[in-house]
Formats: structure tokens, C-alpha cells, sequence
């Protein structure tokens, strides 16, 4: 090959290299296609609806399964609506003998709830091999062998489909489906303490699954559930023992969405398993979406379900709505894409690049990229850095349904009990931990210091002063502000430990922190807390451990302090506030009350408050009796109340209707793409670089045209 030619191979590679396709992750032909990217980071491990119950697994479950009931996309506090339910069930009440009691009947004479619920008829299923049928309508594919497998590796080699209509059976053989053996639902022991008849099943069913061969079809219809019962096609009634108002809620999460008794037996057939087809693997719903592609290390594919029964946007929401644009599609039938296609992304650094890219519609921000994204005002506001607005970025923040804390054993001999002395020391250390600190520290301002257990947007929480701890804040001009050091100390000496030594004895105060390796164990952050303490002349020991450790000193009683969370599982104060029932005491009942918190007043609050629903008549009851749980909360400080944490959001411009919610799942039928603004901007935002190619050809020329006349004159000569 000549000199000129090797240049001119050169120069065509460097041309190429630059051009802006080789900077595109996705294929051409989803160009211009109305496709939502988004990322994952952790590979969902199931998405049967019966198992799964974590954040990285409803992303895909919510969108596809649908239950009776839905969270309003836009109202807060948070709202029920029907999903497949013609409406929100109201319960019936009945006494022991059968007689059914009024709406307002006392606690004690109720003996059981009833909910019926109806389903609208005509919503059809996705399309499925499990639903495909021959002329004489008999399953085409109920009973293959290892050998009429062959071939088929994912759920779309199948080549015939079908579909039919979902009735109330499918929700019947969900609620089933949480007793099987061999399934260990998460929520089967709480729910079987309040369906009737669902432990009893249980029981049955492993007798059944003993009998069987490993991994053999259990028919779950052979067996009855006492209180699970079919009305007719479309309705059914679920019997709980008892009150249970919160009961409404978990018919919201994908636990009791529909699972038809052919998929369940079609995936059972042999060799399914080992193919990974399974309900675990390929969900069947009557959602928005169905998953077409799983590929949990690369890749995960919703598409829309071609059977959708169809819903239209929201018409109605909170004041700030319209302005924020999120009822411009009010009426406009859902969804709005066509495909959703979410990449995993195991680092944070290319995830975040390619948003920045506007490869992907939305991100998160970690701690790397923070001060890329965002910067806090002076009065402590969060606003965008100028490259982001520059780029048509918006900025979405919402304060998770969490609570973070450090909780006290109140069994402990010295921060325990609800005498005057350690109620005082507990009240101390409240005042002393600097949350608003902690929170600017390492959070990067991303929480807000919480005042008792529950978060924004659960009822019962309040705004302003109303709302304040007055154990730990004074209010001055019209803010809340830590009350100082002095008066943590004064609380001290007044609960026995002046300057942090024992009246008496001289004896110092120190006081044991539990804790995990990995969580709060990080040294900068157990550094920071110690000195907290110091402030009050406390020695703090931290005592790290595994969490299965931790987790068994927890429950039985062996700890002094120790740091926790919790997450909603619901939108209702029941669901913070039975963290420190006495019937829920860790030690003498292993429920989830961690601290052993034990106050008759507020035990007797609680029961009240727990048994009335939060909308109707006695809401405003309801409510006044909320406000004085937290009350007696916070004068009895068996938490350091710590912080609610605050999400951010970052979107482009092009994506719309996105509005924060923790509790609300399926919300990605409620987003929109502008398809052609996205690419007119990826195309902006991605054009080749030039001056370095034409750098390089200078370069190359500087190198090549000298050797170039070298060899021209050399081959002159030699020919003479």
C-alpha cells in the first residue's frame, strides 16, 4: 500500500469514527419511535405479584399487574380510586352471630368485615401462549414435554396467543396463591391473622405439597377458602376477622392483582422452570404494559398491551398543578408511549453521562454528580446550576413517605422508662443531635428533620408551628429553631447526669450505639455523631455488627440505642404509629415495636385511632386524636425523631406529566414524550466534535508529507 493510500485510509477512519451514530447507545431503527428510556441499577428478583415487595421490582410489576384499586396520580394526602373496581369498597360489619352491624358499631361487637368487590366487566387480559386455544377450545399448549419444548427459550417463541376476559376468579386465586407452600409470600402471616380461613388453607396446602412429587402442579382450586367467596362473574368478597380500616390500602398493591388459574398451571409444566419461564420471569396482566424482553444484566422492555381497557388522564389534582402544566393532557387517553426500555446501569458515572446526553429521559443524582446538578441557596432552596437550565432540565423534589431514627430501648435501666429522670435524658440527647446538621452534612441538604413519625403527605402530619416539636424546638419568627445546648444540658442535671456524670456516684455517662457494618457505620458519620454526644459530656460507644446479629440483639432487648427506618407500606398514620404500639413490643410480643415502648394513653389513642377510617364523619376525630398521640411522642422521646429524606428528580424537557409519588406505582402511563423535541436536542447535544479531526489531519500531514517527498525523490532516483 502507497503512502498516499495509507493517509487516505486513515483520514476515511478518523471521518467516521466522528460521526455522531457511533455516540447513539440504541439502535437506529428506534429512531423517532415513542419510547420512554429510563435505567435500572439492581436486577429485579421477582415479579410474581404473590413474592415481589421491593422498590426495584413494582418499577416493572405496577405497570403490568392491575388490583381493584389505585392511588390519584396527582391528589395528596394520597387517594384510593378504582382501578378494575367499579368502585372504592365500602365494609360491611357483622357480630358473631352472623347480624350485621351499623357503620358506627363499637369495636367489641364486631366480629368480622366484609368487602365486596365488582369488577367492570370487558377488561381482557395481554396476549399469552396460556390463553391460546384450539377450535374446540381446549389450552394448545397445556400439556408439553421437555421435547415439545425444545426450541423455545422466551415466552415470545411461542407462536400462538390469546387472550379472554378477567373475572373475579382471578382475583380468588391470587389471595390463594398467598398460602402456596412453596411460593413463602411476604405477606401471608399478617394476612393470614386477618383473612378467615386463609391459615387453615395454608395448613391444608402443605399437607398437599407433601404428597406431591418435587415441583408437581398443586391445584389450588381443590381447596376452599372459608373467607374468600365468589359472588358471580365479576364480584367477590373477601371476610376479615374484625376491624381492619387499613385493609382498603394493601387492595392497591400487586398482592391481590389477578393471576389467571391457566398461567399459573401453564407455567408449571415441565421444563418451564429451567427455561426460566415463569411468572417470576414473564408477568401476565390486563395493565398498560406488558414486559416483551428480560434481561436483567443488559435489558428490560415494556411494551403496550395491544388489550388495554383503556383510561383517560387526570382532570383534577392540587392547586399547583395546572400551573406546573400536569393537567394539560386532562381527558387524554392513557398511555401515552408505546414502549418503555429500561437499560442497567451497574455505575453511576455512565448513567449519569448518559442523561446528560439525553439518552435517558429522567435520572436520579448521586453524590458524584451532585454539585453538577444542583446548589443550595442561601435560605437553604435547592435550585439547578445554569448547565442544567440551560438545558430545559427540570427539577422534581418530594419528601419520601420514610422516616429515619435512632430509637431507645425503653426496657434499658438508664435511657428506659417513662419516669421523670430518663424521659429527661431522652428529651437531652433529642435537642443535642443536630439533624438540620446532619441532614447539610451528608445528605447534601437532601431531607428534612422530621418532628415525629410521621412523614408529609400521611395524614396527621402537620405544617408550621402547629407541627413542631416543642420538646426540641423553639419557634422564632416563624420558624422552628433547635432549642441551644444550654437547655440540653439543663435537662441533664435535671435527669440525674450534671456535666455528664452521674449525681451521686461521679460515675460518666455512656451510653451504647448498635449498629450495622456499612450503614451508620461509616467513620466520618459515627465521628460526627460522638461528637454530638460530647456536647453534652456523654461517651458514645458504637457497637458495629452484622445485621443478622443486630437484628437478634433487637429482638431480644440487648441493645441500648439503635439506628432504623421505615418506609410506608400505606398511606395512613396506622402505619408509623404502630411502631410504638405496646402490642407490638419486640421483646414481649416480637412485633415491629424496636424500642419496647409501652404508654397506656397512647396505647389507648392508637386503638382508637387505628380502628377509624380517615375520611367521613369522624375524620376531624380522627384526627384530633392523632394529634394527641404525637403529643404524648414527643414529650416521651422514645425516638431521636431523625429525618425524612427528600427525593430529587431530574427530567428533560421533553418528558411530561411527572409528579413525585412513593406510594402511587403505576405511573408510567401518566408520562409523556415530545418525540421530535427529544431528538432535535440529542441531535444538538451530540454533534461531532471537529477541531480535533482537523488537528489530526494537520498532524498527520506534518508526519506524512515530509516521509511522502522522501520516498518520491528516493524512488526518482533509483529508477535513473
Amino acid at each position: 500500500m502507497s503512502v498516499f493510500r495509507f493517509a487516505f485510509v486513515v483520514l476515511l477512519l478518523l471521518l467516521t469514527a466522528c460521526g455522531s451514530e457511533h455516540n447513539d447507545p440504541y439502535p437506529r431503527a428506534e429512531r423517532g419511535r415513542n419510547i420512554l428510556y429510563s435505567a435500572f441499577t439492581d436486577r429485579p428478583k421477582h415479579l410474581d405479584p404473590v413474592q415481589s415487595y421491593s422498590e426495584d421490582e413494582i418499577t416493572f410489576t405496577a405497570q403490568i399487574y392491575e388490583p381493584p384499586l389505585q392511588y390519584h396520580y396527582l391528589k395528596r394526602p394520597y387517594t384510593l380510586i378504582p382501578l378494575t373496581s367499579d368502585a372504592v369498597p365500602v365494609p360491611r360489619y357483622y357480630d358473631d352471630r352472623g347480624h350485621e352491624l351499623p357503620a358506627d358499631a363499637p369495636l367489641a361487637a364486631i366480629a368480622h368485615s366484609v368487602y365486596e368487590i365488582r369488577i367492570r366487566p370487558g377488561i381482557r387480559y395481554q396476549p399469552h401462549p396460556a390463553f391460546a386455544v384450539d377450535a374446540a377450545g381446549q389450552p394448545l399448549y397445556r400439556d408439553l414435554d421437555r421435547e415439545q419444548l425444545r426450541g423455545i427459550e422466551k415466552i415470545t417463541d411461542f407462536r400462538q396467543t390469546g387472550t379472554r376476559e378477567l373475572i373475579a376468579d382471578d382475583y380468588i386465586y391470587q389471595i390463594k396463591r398467598l398460602a402456596h407452600p412453596r411460593l413463602h409470600s411476604p405477606i401471608f402471616s399478617m394476612m393470614a391473622e386477618r383473612i378467615v380461613g386463609l391459615r387453615e388453607l395454608g395448613a391444608a396446602l402443605q399437607e398437599e405439597a407433601k404428597a406431591l412429587p418435587a415441583g408437581a402442579w398443586l391445584d389450588l382450586d381443590r381447596l376452599p377458602l372459608a373467607g374468600v367467596s365468589r359472588v358471580d362473574r365479576y364480584t367477590y368478597r373477601i371476610r376479615l376477622r374484625g376491624k381492619y380500616p387499613q385493609f382498603v390500602y394493601w387492595l392497591a398493591m400487586p398482592f391481590f392483582a389477578p393471576v389467571p388459574r391457566e398461567v399459573d398451571r401453564f407455567y408449571q409444566q415441565p421444563g418451564m422452570a429451567a427455561k426460566n419461564l415463569t411468572l417470576d420471569w414473564y408477568p401476565v396482566g390486563t395493565g398498560p404494559f406488558m414486559l416483551t424482553q428480560n434481561d436483567p444484566n443488559s435489558r428490560m422492555i415494556l411494551d403496550r398491551n395491544p388489550n388495554f381497557h383503556g383510561e383517560t388522564y387526570p382532570c383534577h389534582g392540587e392547586p399547583e398543578d395546572g400551573a406546573a402544566g400536569l393537567l394539560a393532557d386532562c381527558g387524554k387517553p392513557l398511555p401515552f408511549i408505546e414502549q418503555a426500555i429500561y437499560s442497567r446501569e451497574k455505575e453511576s458515572i455512565p448513567y449519569w453521562n448518559k442523561f446528560l446526553q439525553g439518552y435517558y429521559d429522567a435520572s436520579g443524582i448521586s453524590s458524584d454528580s451532585f454539585d453538577q446538578a444542583v446548589r443550595l441557596g442561601v435560605g437553604g432552596d435547592v435550585q439547578l446550576t445554569d448547565e442544567m437550565r440551560d438545558k430545559g432540565i427540570r427539577l422534581l423534589t418530594s419528601v419520601r413517605a420514610s422516616i429515619f431514627y435512632m430509637g431507645f430501648n425503653m426496657l434499658d435501666p438508664v435511657v428506659g422508662g417513662l419516669a421523670e429522670q430518663p424521659t429527661k435524658l431522652r428529651q437531652a440527647l433529642s435537642i443535642a443531635i443536630d439533624q438540620e446538621e446532619f441532614i447539610s452534612i451528608f445528605m447534601n441538604g437532601r431531607g428534612i428533620a422530621a418532628t415525629s413519625p410521621l412523614p408529609p403527605g400521611i395524614v396527621g402530619y402537620l405544617e408550621g408551628k402547629e407541627g413542631s416539636n416543642p420538646v426540641v424546638y423553639d419557634w422564632v419568627d416563624g420558624r422552628p429553631q433547635r432549642k441551644p445546648v444550654a437547655e440540653a444540658k439543663k435537662l441533664l442535671a435535671e435527669a440525674g447526669w450534671p456535666n455528664g456524670r452521674h449525681a451521686t456516684s461521679g460515675e460518666p455517662l455512656v451510653l451504647n450505639l448498635d449498629t450495622t457494618t456499612g450503614g451508620m457505620g461509616e467513620k466520618s458519620r459515627l465521628d460526627w455523631l460522638t461528637r454530638q454526644f460530647a456536647k453534652l459530656d456523654i461517651q458514645l460507644v458504637v457497637r458495629s455488627t452484622d445485621f443478622n446479629r443486630f437484628q437478634e440483639k433487637v429482638r431480644k432487648g440487648a441493645v441500648q440505642l439503635y439506628y432504623l427506618g421505615w418506609n410506608a407500606d400505606y398511606p395512613d398514620p396506622e402505619n408509623f404509629l404502630f411502631l410504638l404500639a405496646g402490642s407490638e413490643g419486640k421483646v414481649a410480643k416480637a412485633g415491629e415495636n424496636a424500642s419496647n415502648y409501652a404508654n397506656p394513653q397512647f396505647d389507648r389513642l392508637f386503638e382508637q385511632m387505628k380502628n377509624m377510617e380517615s375520611d367521613g364523619p369522624r375524620a376531624g376525630e380522627r384526627l384530633a386524636i392523632i394529634r394527641q398521640a404525637i403529643a404524648l411522642l414527643q414529650h416521651d422521646a422514645p425516638w431521636i425523631y431523625g429525618f425524612h429524606p427528600k427525593s430529587y428528580t431530574l427530567g428533560h424537557v421533553w418528558l411530561h406529566n411527572r409528579k413525585p409519588t412513593d406510594v402511587g406505582n403505576n405511573i408510567l402511563k401518566y408520562q409523556r414524550v415530545d418525540v421530535a423535541q427529544r431528538e432535535r436536542l440529542r441531535e444538538e447535544w451530540n454533534r461531532p466534535v471537529l477541531w480535533p479531526l482537523a488537528a489530526a489531519i494537520v498532524a498527520l500531514g506534518v508526519v506524512i508529507l515530509p516521509a511522502a517527498i522522501a520516498y518520491r525523490r528516493r524512488e526518482r532516483s533509483t529508477a535513473r
